[in-house]
């Protein structure tokens, strides 16, 4: 598990970005898989979600994720709910203590948020149209309507596709340029005709930065790149694998 400042020095709030390593799945999935939606086997992966649980002190139920859809949709969790009744969304955010936020990711970028002073803590998964779409700005948002000050949150942007292993096409670019043209600086030529290369993490930091918090820390490890400590969906893509699995990043305020 690795954990980022200015989230780890918080006292009272326990984060993590879990890499692949501590489970009990195998095969493509081996093997800390917490993907539910992913093709391991149920059990496997709701044992691998109660020892990422158990390793912040909580019990496995007490570990709260949603139905991911690449939105900017935020959710805030007053009390655990089963995983048959996840809502729909790609945040979720809470002032309660002991309650484990969780995102899943394999690629996308894991967002984790805490003010320290409110007592308030928020996760969100942005994949590319999640962070153009501004799934962390309706986190903040929703952050701040338990109380939360942008000037007191600190973010943490945990690992995720780099840009040396983000090739995309040209018309990629398109509607990043038409938000703003100097998104321009995000894309480098790519490695073949046509591509370019996209940095999810530089521009996510960039628009978490336009919000005013107090601190954006970014942890600078590709997933795609790195095999022996995370999934990635491109690698797997690549490949021509059937599956993939899921990392988890979760964030919790100490009972």
């Amino acid at each position: 598990m690795i954990t980022l400042k200015p989230l780890a020095s918080l006292k009272g709030i326990r984060h993590g970005f879990f890499t692949r390593e501590g489970g009990v799945s195998d095969g493509i999935f081996a093997s800390l898989n917490c993907g539910l939606g992913s093709g391991d086997d149920r059990a496997k992966v709701g044992e691998n979600r109660a020892r990422a649980a158990h390793s912040f002190d909580l019990p496995a139920e007490r570990l709260v994720t949603v139905y991911q859809i690449h939105s900017s949709e935020a959710v805030t969790v007053s009390q655990p709910w089963t995983v048959e009744h996840s809502p729909r969304a790609d945040a979720l955010v809470t002032d309660k203590p002991g309650i484990m936020l969780g995102v899943l990711a394999a690629d996308c970028a894991p967002v984790l948020l805490a003010d320290p002073v409110a007592k308030v803590v928020g996760a969100a998964h942005a994949g590319w149209r999640g962070a153009h779409a501004g799934v962390v700005d309706s986190a903040v948002a929703a952050m701040e309507k338990l109380g939360a000050q942008r000037k007191n949150i600190v973010a943490a942007i945990g690992p995720c596709i780099a840009q040396a292993s983000y090739e995309v096409s040209d018309e990629f670019q398109a509607p990043f340029l038409q938000q703003d043209e100097a998104n321009a600086r995000f894309f480098a030529p790519g490695k073949r005709a046509g591509k370019k290369q996209f940095d999810l993490p530089v521009y996510l930091a960039h628009r978490i930065g336009r919000l005013g918090l107090k601190e954006v820390a970014v942890s600078g490890r590709d997933t795609q790149a790195e095999e022996s400590d995370f999934f990635s969906y491109r690698r797997t893509t690549l490949r021509g694998e059937r599956d993939y699995g899921r990392l988890l990043s979760a964030i919790a305020l100490e009972a």
